[in-house]
């Protein structure tokens, strides 16, 4: 997964690549976070976040993982960032409701 992410960070951008369903870092943070590392997975989100900025899973992904490694204010961060993406939208999602449930507690 990390040399999928590797080369794909290496890789010529095209117009065409600008809006990939799924960008390989921010799946290597999903698989991360899943496995039980979150501090590799949130390393690995705001990469993906800095070429693939304001994607709803990235802003997600790296909230939870924020908050599995006890970084409260970065977790807050990026749920701010979610909500703030989604204030207009139309969809009930988990992500969505998780975000605003623990914008709601602090």
């Amino acid at each position: 997964m990390r040399a999928a992410a590797d080369l794909e960070d290496a890789s010529e951008k095209h117009v065409a690549m600008e809006n990939r369903l799924y960008p390989m870092r921010e799946l290597l943070g999903d698989v991360l976070l899943a496995q039980g590392q979150p501090a590799q997975a949130l390393k690995e989100y705001e990469a993906s976040l800095e070429s693939t900025p304001n994607r709803l899973r990235g802003l997600y992904g790296a909230a939870k993982a924020a908050e599995g490694v006890g970084k409260p204010d970065t977790a807050t961060a990026y749920y701010r960032k979610l909500a703030e993406l989604t204030k207009d939208a139309d969809t009930d999602r988990q992500e969505i409701r998780e975000a605003k449930a623990y914008l709601s507690g602090r």
